[in-house]
């Protein structure tokens, strides 16, 4: 039997081709006006600190967009520089010390110091691997972000339990910028081989956009 080709109207067709021009120059504009506001805000922040002779808009009529990220990237470079050597170490822990005897900025401090240290330290696997756990309920799985194994306490109140525990965090979908941190057994964890990038997508398209995935080859007995 003959398949008979089905005709297109000319408004489909019309429609077809907008749907096909939004899905080129969507991500490419989002793309675009994330970067530019980017610049712009760190633009924002930086600008009113550098003197007037050395910002390059007193020199040229156009605006430089950026030139306030570059400086601040030099910036944040050339304190890392100092902080390594032995006058950089002695001012830091000077205020460090200062901060230390302050009780309300102290905690503070000390929390956002030992957060960064740990997402920053080179060789670390935190929030490096995805996995699935049964939340809210059992059957239901939620994507989850590894972070690390237990630490301090409770590691130690978790092994008095006879449990391996891992720290997982817990991201909502759209905007994965909040959520619950989350202690599981690690032999609950379904590991997964996509990359955060990956899973990040698949939140915040709220499952639409799923990354590639080629099962691995089962090699049969002879």
């Amino acid at each position: 039997m003959t398949d008979i080709p089905v005709k297109i109207s000319f408004a489909a067709r019309l429609r077809n081709s907008f749907l096909t021009g939004v899905l080129i120059l969507a991500p490419v504009t989002i793309t675009m006006w994330l970067v530019w506001s980017f610049l712009q805000w760190a633009d924002s922040w930086v600008k009113p600190y550098i003197p007037a002779r050395y910002d390059p808009e007193q020199y040229f009529d156009v605006a430089i967009p950026g030139f306030g990220l570059l400086i601040a990237v030099i910036g944040i470079t050339l304190i890392g520089f100092l902080g390594n050597n032995l006058i950089g170490k002695w001012i830091v822990g000077v205020g460090e010390s200062i901060l230390n005897r302050m009780p309300l900025v102290r905690p503070i401090y000390k929390s956002i110091k030992q957060l960064f240290e740990s997402v920053l330290k080179e060789h670390s696997n935190s929030f490096k691997k995805v996995g699935l756990i049964e939340f809210p309920s059992s059957g239901t799985w939620a994507m989850v972000f590894v972070a690390s194994e237990a630490k301090g306490e409770l590691a130690h109140r978790f092994n008095e339990m006879g449990q391996q525990m891992v720290a997982v965090f817990l991201p909502p979908t759209p905007v994965p910028t909040a959520g619950f941190l989350l202690f599981v057994p690690k032999d609950k964890i379904v590991m997964l081989d996509m990359t955060p990038e990956d899973a990040a997508k698949l939140l915040i398209s709220g499952g639409l956009v799923a990354p590639d995935f080629t099962p691995p080859k089962v090699i049969e007995p002879a």
